[in-house]
């Protein structure tokens, strides 16, 4: 796993109610149990600790955030996207 895959899900063990040892890049969110008001403090951080900014709608972009794995490509996408700017 890469510095970026491994940062994500620190950031979302640290907003679980019951954080998990077995997340994976194939973990779907939904397994996480993750409530709207935590997945809105995971956004802030993330994009605190990556210098991004993600569509105030991401959360609702089924495809872009379905699984840990989908989540890192996206982030991944908008870094390189604002190192290109």
């Amino acid at each position: 796993m890469d510095e970026v895959a491994t940062k994500i899900i620190e950031i979302l063990k640290k907003h679980m109610k019951e954080p998990r040892d077995d997340i994976a890049l194939s973990t779907p969110l939904t397994d996480l149990k993750i409530e709207s008001l935590d997945l809105a403090m995971i956004v802030f951080d993330i994009e605190d600790s990556f210098q991004i900014e993600i569509p105030y709608n991401a959360n609702e972009d089924v495809e872009d955030f379905k699984t840990v794995g989908s989540v890192v490509e996206r982030v991944k996408a908008l870094i390189a996207q604002n190192a290109a700017a």
